[in-house]
């Protein structure tokens, strides 16, 4: 029931709640290694644009319609329009999909705590990364720590709004942010990594291309936690009397900041320690394989490299806590459940859905879906598909269906000015859209770029 329904403290308990969905582990493998490959500089003047923009349009969104509605995602789209309900049920897909592998690649950030608690630095650097292959390829041992980080991801949700997810992102986000300062003024230390700051910092308009753009859009969603259904959830949380823009713009800044310290911790290091030539290993492989032989060469590296892990274990909490309180939310909203039965619930589908995805780099490496292990196969379809449908579909709804003066009156709700109101309008009706429509054609591979 609505009247019955949890909500946070105030705004500095959703925003640090809402930031902590946004950063995780797509600020602190995907973004480095996406600015690695579409050329630095030039990546992050994109993507700070589209954040200031796209970004701010879609996540502003999100959270009025979650606020207005105080419903999370499928009963708010069903609310504002009937006809539009469908829409809820897509995004709350993605929540679903991504959850159980974003759980796995959880488990790993726990075996690499454990690796350097236990002062196994050395090994875990040894052989260029084959560590990494033979823990991954282990039949068992990756399900363990893939059930421990789905347990403790329910715990926090188990206790609620107020008693698990807002305390636990007070405590995680400072840490968080204290920790990688910590690191990146460690490595500008380090002898070597001026090319790196540079290739990282200073714009080069010659490796300009669209792919430039559609990359810097896609890793939006992902990092800011949108077309989830998240921000719609926790919007739904958040209090009459709490600033929208305020708030909207200090998520954006602390997800935008974090994704930044996080580029500028790992390309300089890998340049300074293996040359740009290091910057060719993507995703997990560049935390996993590259940065364990540099953290064993560093002075002080086996604290270093336990301090990053511990980060990275902070961050992917916090995102799969939201991931979770999303799936939670649509239990209760619609079938009424109480918050233990939604949860075993979840957990249920959770693990139907992330052993094959643990098992799937090694016992299962033999069975792909579209050529594609079933993580993979799973990123892509909640990533590359599910996601920009989403975005599209919510902005042709407010854009022209229900109107924009429907998020704009409930950003103004208590007298505040909307200064960006004109651009959100603008983004909301033609110019999202169109990007959308262009990142869904090149995802599918129907648009080369």
């Amino acid at each position: 029931m609505k009247e019955n329904r949890s909500s946070f403290s105030g705004r500095i308990g959703f925003v640090l709640a809402a930031a902590g969905s946004a950063v995780g582990l797509g600020n602190l493998w995907r973004f480095p290694y996406l600015a690695a490959q579409h050329g630095g500089g030039i990546f992050i003047l994109c993507y700070i644009i589209l954040t200031l923009t796209f970004g701010f349009a879609l996540m502003t969104t999100e959270i009025a319609i979650g606020r207005k509605t105080g419903l999370s995602c499928i009963g708010a789209y069903q609310a504002l329009n009937r006809k539009f309900s469908f829409l809820g049920y897509v995004a709350w897909l993605v929540p679903i999909i991504i959850l159980p592998y974003y759980s796995v690649i959880g488990g790993w950030v726990c075996k690499y705590v454990s690796v350097y608690v236990t002062g196994q630095a050395q090994a875990a650097a040894a052989d260029g990364g084959a560590f990494f292959g033979a823990f991954t390829a282990n039949p068992s041992e990756p399900l363990g720590w893939f059930l421990l980080f789905l347990g403790l991801t329910s715990v926090a949700v188990l206790l609620g709004v107020e008693k698990g997810i807002e305390k636990v992102s007070k405590v995680m986000m400072p840490a968080l942010i204290v920790i990688i300062i910590g690191i990146c003024v460690y490595v500008l230390t380090l002898p070597g990594t001026f090319a790196g700051l540079k290739y990282y910092l200073v714009p080069d308009f010659s490796k300009f291309s669209l792919s430039t753009i559609t990359a810097a859009m896609g890793q939006l969603f992902y990092s800011m936690s949108l077309a989830m259904g998240i921000m719609v959830t926790y919007g739904s949380y958040t209090r009459k009397d709490v600033s929208l823009v305020r708030s909207v713009n200090q998520i954006e800044l602390f997800d935008t900041g974090v994704a930044l310290l996080a580029g500028l911790m790992i390309i300089p290091t890998v340049f300074a320690f293996q040359g740009e030539a290091g910057l060719s290993a993507a995703g997990p492989g560049l935390m996993f394989q590259s940065l364990p032989m540099i953290f064993a060469e560093m002075p002080g590296g086996q604290f270093v490299g336990l301090a990053f892990f511990v980060l990275v274990l902070f961050a992917a909490l916090t995102s799969s806590i939201s991931l979770m309180e999303t799936i939670v939310s649509m239990f209760m909203d619609r079938l009424k459940l109480g918050r233990k039965t939604a949860c075993v619930a979840v957990l249920v589908i959770s693990l139907l859905l992330g052993v094959p995805s643990s098992l799937g780099n090694g016992l299962w490496s033999h069975i792909t879906l579209l050529g594609r292990d079933f993580l993979s196969f799973f990123d892509f379809i909640s990533n590359n598909v599910i996601m920009p449908i989403v975005a599209l579909l919510t902005c042709l709804l407010v854009g022209w269906i229900v109107g924009t003066k429907t998020v704009t009156d409930e950003v103004t709700l208590n007298g505040e000015k909307f200064g960006r109101k004109r651009l959100y309008e603008i983004m909301t009706k033609y110019l999202a859209p169109l990007f959308l429509v262009i990142i869904l054609l090149e995802g599918i591979g129907i648009l080369k770029v």
